[in-house]
């Protein structure tokens, strides 16, 4: 079984941990795969028998691979995702940040997470992804995230307007600081801190909500994932920005853009033991009432 190591943001706090889990994933005959610049960095700290095999990009990342390993937060295994692309290799995110929502199994459950991976004991959950089409190359060949696509303004205090079109038909003008179109996967995250409704990961649809809107009445709206969505942007500044999950482009407003479903699926692995309804109540502390 080939598995490969993904780290963006190695901390030598972190060392004992790292340790860990390399030395349980080669307990159990597991052949490794790291990220380059992690090798790099970990290297001189954690002592390793041998010469690993390393990647820089879902190029030169083995096909046969079986797993992804991110190790770190929800942003780290956002990452990952650009890695991983089109290949349909699972990922599991092991958590080093704080929420861990994606990332979602903790340091004491890492011991028995890598026995359920040996043994098959584990759920694949396909993700949608949202995908970027643009009149100018934007991403560096990777335009599709996990989470969210987002609109937002740039150099300038003074609002933007955003024309929003579902399939050329017009939707509504958005007066406002930017907008999101988030998967149900990013349903619960910077979506839901603007306002946003949290979506069933299972569900086909995308969350289009504004961030700051000055409208009482503009409020978040569901809409099937089947549709493509275009924007026409207005505003004082000449530059705005355009983000994909945590990666972000500054481009002119004369650039034309819209979002679709990508073809291609994410497939995050989940423990058994794991569901949705648990983390949602675990990380948001939805539905908590301290009579109850």
């Amino acid at each position: 079984m080939i598995v490969a190591i993904y780290n963006r943001a190695f901390d030598v706090e972190n060392i004992p941990l790292i340790q860990h889990v390399l030395q349980k994933l080669h307990d159990n005959q597991l052949q490794l795969v790291f990220f380059h610049d992690f090798y790099e960095r970990f290297a001189p700290h954690i002592p390793f028998e041998y010469t690993p095999k390393l990647f820089t990009s879902r190029r030169d990342l083995p096909l046969n691979t079986d797993m992804l390993f991110s190790l770190g937060g929800d942003g780290t295994l956002l990452d990952t995702v650009t890695y991983v692309g089109s290949t349909n290799i699972p990922i599991i995110g092991v958590n080093l940040g704080r929420l861990g929502f994606l990332a979602a199994i903790p340091e004491e459950e890492i011991e028995n997470a890598i026995i359920s991976l040996v043994r098959g004991s584990y759920t694949i959950d396909k993700r949608t992804l949202i995908h970027l089409d643009s009149s100018i190359p934007l991403f560096d060949g990777s335009p599709f995230a996990l989470n969210e696509f987002t609109l937002h303004r740039k150099d300038s205090s003074s609002m933007i307007k955003i024309h929003t079109y579902l399939n050329g038909e017009f939707l509504n003008t958005y007066w406002a600081d930017g907008l999101i179109v988030a998967t149900p996967t990013g349903s619960t995250g910077y979506s839901l801190s603007c306002g946003g409704p949290v979506v069933f990961p299972q569900t086909s649809s995308f969350v289009i909500t504004p961030v700051a809107p000055h409208n009482l009445n503009t409020r978040s709206i569901v809409v099937p994932d089947d549709n493509v969505i275009s924007f026409e942007v207005e505003g004082r500044a000449e530059q705005f920005l355009c983000t994909m999950d945590a990666r972000t482009e500054s481009i002119p407003n004369s650039v034309q853009l819209a979002v679709k479903k990508e073809i291609f699926t994410i497939s995050l692995v989940r423990p058994d033991e794991h569901n949705f309804l648990n983390t949602i109540r675990q990380k948001l502390y939805w539905g908590i009432d301290r009579r109850n």
